[in-house]
């Protein structure tokens, strides 16, 4: 079998529908998760080994890259979807915001990314292909975004970092980045809220997680696309 894709943060939504989309092809695949949603468990059954990871402190990276390595001499690719969505209104210690939105979305993956880079070369060496890092950044890199200044940041940070590994592990380890925008609403958005979104964009939809399944495959199966950011955001930077 394929040496496994390791999806961070595939507990729920895009993650989840990553995971349960390698697992239909057959592929070996390895999630984290922070919270064990029922979808976890789900996955256990489907075949998915999943391993519980905190990225919000540096032990708990540093805890998980060691546990990785107990489960897998190799990786075909990493995607760094684990995320938090916080802002500033909602968490008036900024100090504390800003350092957890930069070891969650930058570090843990700067860190994973370093440590981890001999399971991508294994895989290398043993198939002659290159193997993958797909960083998922955000829409707002471009822009920023006054109602998430930490967010945007660490986000920003992340697609930076795309660059520079993408230099760093050439040509053995394609990296690039998957930057969206509204992708799937959360089921307590409301209709205004909703309207207010899907406005912003020029296609004007809530496009679901095979966008993002759909973009992930291009850069998979691409032999020649490397440190670059695939924007999935619908047309929005044209509003």
């Amino acid at each position: 079998m394929t040496p496994p894709i390791l999806i961070t943060g595939a507990g729920q939504r895009i993650g989840l529908a990553l995971a349960q989309h390698f697992i239909a092809q057959g592929q070996a695949v390895i999630i984290t998760y922070r919270t064990r949603h029922e979808a976890v468990d789900l996955l256990e059954k489907q075949g998915a080994t999943c391993l519980y990871a905190d990225f919000s402190s540096d032990q708990g990276i540093s805890t998980f890259i060691t546990l990785l390595k107990a489960h897998t001499e190799s990786l075909k690719a990493i995607i760094h979807n684990a995320s938090s969505w916080d802002c500033e209104a909602n968490n008036p210690q900024f100090e504390q915001l800003f350092d957890n939105m930069m070891r969650i979305h930058a570090k843990a993956p700067y860190l994973v990314n370093l440590h981890c880079a001999d399971l991508l070369m294994r895989y290398h060496a043993e198939s002659n292909q290159p193997a993958d890092i797909i960083h998922l950044t955000d829409y707002v890199v471009e822009t920023g975004s006054p109602k998430h200044l930490a967010y945007a940041a660490s986000k920003a940070a992340l697609d930076n970092l795309t660059k520079s590994f993408s230099a760093k592990f050439a040509p053995q380890i394609k990296v690039n980045a998957i930057a969206p925008s509204l992708i799937i609403f959360n089921q307590h958005d409301d209709e205004q809220y909703r309207a207010k979104t899907l406005k912003k964009s020029l296609m004007g939809i809530e496009p679901g997680c095979q966008e993002i399944i759909n973009s992930i495959d291009l850069l998979l199966n691409s032999h020649y696309i490397t440190g670059r950011a695939l924007p999935v955001d619908g047309g929005r930077h044209l509003k």
